[in-house]
């Protein structure tokens, strides 16, 4: 059945990536051993590997990473935003080399071995880039053997039968599913995590001389995790808020027994309508309530549909901590037409064409001109594409939270 386009394998090579379309990438596999299918992505990002590894949002595919450099600092316990990885495997130019950072704790390649992934040094990147750039995110099997031996019909057949990601409800599989209380705040070099209770941070602003607030002073967010970044949980804190995350399929009954004075809707992967035929009526039900909404991502997407618009897939992806964004409509005063620097992390986006009256589109990316944010007219309700959390800018974004937070009395 091979109609794989297969190179003879270079001296020393033990992993390989074989493309849906029959092409075959020979490496160096590091990490665990084995094999993996999914949706071969890149991401831009000269740093933060280990947070785009545990990403929840990166569930079901293989990050091409196009910093050449990717693990030089090590890996810590910190720098985690999930408990364990969910992309499935990362892609890079360079070996992995010994980490030179003081904060490390463990070498990158050791790390991915502990946590299960497989990993492909000795790629080229770039033009691996450049083909997912022309024709799309492929469906791929990457693999790992140290002995070098390969199936590839096998391997190829395995990313055939894959279903993609399209129509995919992976919120489900990666969300947290028992109701807890989020306790800790923003890190700093030298401190750890602030705890629950500790100043309040203006975002705007430096970490000291900061007015405090008792825990239960603040107002209090719900946050539906389809697939949330701890660093989210984190800067709802930062910025005030008491936080209890519930799983995605908390019921509108549930969320309202909690007594929120907003909810806010997470970041998570795969399809947004997919996920959003649990989720969409609640968020319906919420907007009926007159509940103050905060979307980020997916949560962005799903406010969106709610609101009766629609999502598509996207012929690559947004995925980088660089991308430009502009603030197009709403109520901005005198930081109108401001270009946000973003990160993002998305394969789906939301329809621009298909919103209708009631919402308004806030934000755009000056890459392609695809919608970034929305604002529900007559409602406490707004959403993001990009992760504000992230700080790419780096406090281009943290203003949202405050927006939300702040607007909660």
């Amino acid at each position: 059945m091979t109609n794989a386009n297969i190179p003879e394998a270079p001296k020393g090579a033990t992993g390989i990536l074989v493309l849906a379309d029959g092409t075959v990438i020979w490496g160096k596999g590091f990490g665990t051993t084995g094999s993996a299918v999914g949706e071969v992505c890149f991401n831009t990002s000269m740093t933060g590997y280990q947070e785009v590894m545990t990403d929840p949002s990166y569930a079901g595919q293989i990050v091409t990473f196009t910093f050449p450099h990717i693990g030089n600092v090590g890996t810590n316990d910190e720098d985690v935003e999930a408990d364990t990885p969910h992309a499935l495997g990362c892609i890079v130019r360079e070996d992995v080399t010994a980490p030179s950072n003081f904060r490390d704790q463990k070498p990158f390649d050791v790390w991915m071995a502990e946590q299960g992934r497989i990993g492909l040094s000795g790629v080229d990147t770039r033009a691996l880039t450049r083909r997912i750039r022309e024709a799309g995110a492929p469906n791929a099997v990457i693999a790992h053997d140290p002995d070098g031996q390969f199936d590839i019909d096998e391997l190829l057949g395995k990313a055939r039968a894959w279903a993609g990601l399209e129509g995919a409800d992976l919120a489900i599989t990666v969300t947290g599913h028992q109701t807890k209380i989020w306790d800790s705040g923003i890190w700093r070099l030298g401190h750890g995590y602030a705890p629950l209770g500790a100043p309040k941070v203006d975002q705007l602003a430096t970490q000291e001389g900061q007015n405090s607030a008792n825990v239960g002073e603040r107002p209090h967010v719900v946050a539906m995790d389809f697939g949330a970044k701890r660093n989210i949980f984190r800067n709802l804190v930062k910025a005030g808020a008491k936080v209890t995350v519930v799983p995605a399929e908390t019921s509108f009954d549930d969320i309202m027994a909690l007594e929120p004075a907003g909810v806010f809707l997470s970041n998570g992967p795969g399809d947004p309508a997919a996920t959003g035929e649990y989720a969409v009526p609640v968020i319906q039900k919420l907007l009926e309530a007159d509940m103050p909404l905060f979307g980020i991502c997916l949560g962005h997407q799903m406010l969106a549909l709610a609101a009766g618009a629609k999502t598509v897939k996207m012929h690559q992806g947004h995925r980088g901590a660089n991308h430009p964004v502009q603030r197009v409509g709403g109520d901005w005063g005198d930081t109108e037409n401001l270009v946000e620097i973003t990160s993002m992390n998305h394969g789906f986006a939301v329809d621009s064409e298909t919103l209708p009256d009631t919402v308004i589109e806030t934000h755009k990316s000056l890459f392609d001109g695809s919608n970034c944010g929305i604002a529900i007219t007559g409602k406490r309700a707004f959403g993001v594409q990009y992760h504000p959390e992230a700080s790419p800018g780096p406090q281009d974004s943290f203003y949202l939270f405050a927006k939300f937070v702040g607007g909660l009395g």
